[in-house]
């Protein structure tokens, strides 16, 4: 009898069990980091790469997004719970663990109110701006630990201040072991892309400080870890409590969604993944939820350790399952290792990792093409850098936003006139002086009609009856571009229409889409424009206004325009 056959695994997933490694020896001392940030026990910050990983790899859709802790989200806990509580204490950390339930309960409403809509706001140049902005940000904060200079800030900016300040103290073992790390890390990226460097660096400085003390007696290391797996339960506060923390939940959840949708996204399109926003909310819904019951604090998409996925080789989230499996194994077996890792080798490693965020050769590419666009990634860049990430999104947005909302304002208008006499129509930019035939103007507006534009409109149109060779008796609008008219532009067509009637000079529209004549039937348009005078097609749109003009002409062979709508 044949046995049947082994179900094979995904060609990828001895690079992903490698790269989830990687992540580990990496990852984990940095995570601490964020634990001392949020004023957490350095253990909590192990707990936010155990359950949380597992949770948004079930229910995730991102192949790459790693979820872990976060220096945004741990900085507003920080900031915000240390004033209800005593860092440390019991009661702040359960505090800490109720936000991060609330955000969990905040992002499965996000979830069912469809929210991940919010990434289609963050354009590539957005995006590329974000990335660059977030590489600054983190080398520029690693710069303290590499020259083994202490700071108090948790801002960048201000970090590159005080860093600068003390330049004259710093530990010259510290700058010299990070500069040969940086060196070293970059060289094997470089000429063997598949070695886990990282791995290599934090493995190999264990054991320096290990086997050659005296080589690395003066550089801080991470210092004692607690072991163990984490207490679960729910964290129980009062009712008081529980709505000072719902704005501190929704700030969280704020950057967790636009942090984690723009890291997210950015890989998807280097990839060209498909992306379901959605499932990724309900992804990190589940993993603040197990972030709550296991101890711990709020989780993000983290732009920092899913480049450093990305650069170890992940491919999928199999990586990251490793890696969570990995930290159990650190904090049942390998917690008193870690404790000699010297802090300038991790900021060094991070500082490798920050220099590949920065997307040099994309913001080139983006200045040949679209000089606009290209500053809008260098702002996107700088608010992330002096203001921090969620700022840096927000602002991007609201840029891209004016910017599209700026064209809509002012967009291309053209007169279409015969190329030659018997010939297609042409778009001209419209101008003073312009017509289409003699007593005819064919007019095309680029953009719907809203309130911002429709003023502009209005105007476009009595220039060019104005200034036109000949009288015209007939504006044909080619609707191709306009799909919808709000009520604004509406009452502004109104009064554009009662001009041209004492002006003697009838208003066809051609090439009326379904959706814009049920705003014109919305707004009771068809009766003021007339609705013999609106037509699906260009060609008969113009055949109308043609009868028009030869009326109002007296030319041979002329007849009385249509009264049948199109």
């Amino acid at each position: 009898m044949k046995l049947p056959r082994r179900r094979k695994l995904p060609p990828s997933w001895r690079t992903d069990v490698l790269a989830g490694l990687s992540l580990a020896f990496t990852n984990i001392p940095q995570v601490l980091g964020y634990a001392r940030i949020a004023a957490m026990p350095s253990v909590t910050g192990l707990y936010t790469v155990l359950l949380p990983l597992v949770g948004f790899a079930a229910f995730g859709s991102s192949r790459h997004l790693l979820v872990a802790a976060d220096s945004a989200t741990a900085a507003i806990l920080s900031g915000a719970i240390t004033a209800m509580a005593a860092p440390g204490s019991a009661h702040y950390m359960a505090l800490v663990s109720a936000t991060a339930l609330l955000a969990g309960m905040l992002l499965l409403a996000a979830r069912l109110f469809r929210l991940g809509f919010l990434a289609d706001f963050l354009s590539r140049t957005v995006l590329v701006g974000f990335m660059t902005g977030v590489g600054v940000q983190i080398a520029i904060s690693m710069f303290h630990d590499m020259l083994g200079i202490q700071t108090t800030s948790h801002n960048p900016a201000m970090q590159a201040v005080e860093t600068l300040t003390q330049a004259a103290h710093l530990n010259l073992t510290s700058t010299l072991t990070a500069g040969a790390t940086v060196g070293g890390l970059l060289l094997l990226n470089r000429f063997c892309p598949r070695c886990p460097a990282a791995l290599l660096a934090v493995v190999g400085a264990i054991l320096a400080d290990r086997t050659v003390p005296f080589l690395t007696q003066n550089l801080p290391t991470l210092g004692p870890i607690q072991s163990g797996l984490p207490t679960f339960q729910i964290p129980i506060i009062s009712w008081n409590e529980l709505l000072a923390l719902f704005p501190v939940a929704a700030s969280c959840v704020f950057v967790i969604i636009t942090q984690s949708a723009a890291t997210s996204r950015v890989y998807a399109t280097q990839y060209d993944e498909e992306l379901n926003e959605n499932r990724d909310l309900t992804g990190l819904a589940a993993a603040n939820i197990l972030a709550a019951v296991s101890g711990t604090f709020t989780v993000n998409g983290s732009p920092t350790q899913t480049a450093m996925a990305v650069r170890a080789g992940a491919q999928s989230q199999v990586a990251q399952v490793v890696f969570s499996l990995s930290t159990l194994i650190v904090l049942l077996f390998l917690t008193t290792p870690l404790q000699y890792l010297p802090q300038c080798v991790l900021a060094a490693i991070v500082f490798t990792v920050a220099l590949g965020m920065i997307e040099i050769r994309a913001l080139l590419s983006i200045r040949q093409e679209s000089p606009g666009e290209f500053w809008l990634a260098l702002v996107t860049a700088a608010v992330v850098v002096g203001a921090g990430v969620e700022q840096g999104v927000l602002t991007a947005i609201a840029l891209s936003l004016f910017r599209h909302v700026r064209h809509s304002y002012d967009p291309h208008t053209a007169v279409l006139q015969p190329f030659t006499p018997q010939g297609p129509l042409e778009a001209v930019p419209a101008r003073g002086g312009l017509e289409s035939e003699p007593g005819l103007i064919i007019f095309r507006f680029c953009a719907d009609l809203f309130y911002a534009n429709s003023t502009r409109f209005n105007r476009d149109i009595l220039t060019l009856l104005s200034d036109a060779p000949h009288p015209v008796h007939c504006i044909l609008i080619e609707c191709s571009p306009i799909t919808d008219i709000d009520y604004s532009a509406a009452n502004d067509l109104r009064l554009l229409l009662a001009t041209l009637k004492q002006r003697q000079v009838t208003m066809i529209f051609g090439r009326v889409s379904q959706d814009l004549r049920a705003d014109m039937n919305r707004h009771h348009l068809i009766v003021a424009i007339g609705p013999e005078n609106i037509f699906e097609e260009l060609h008969t749109a113009l055949a109308a206004a043609r009868r028009y003009t030869d009326a109002t002409n007296h030319t041979p062979g002329s007849f009385a325009p249509p009264h049948t709508p199109s």
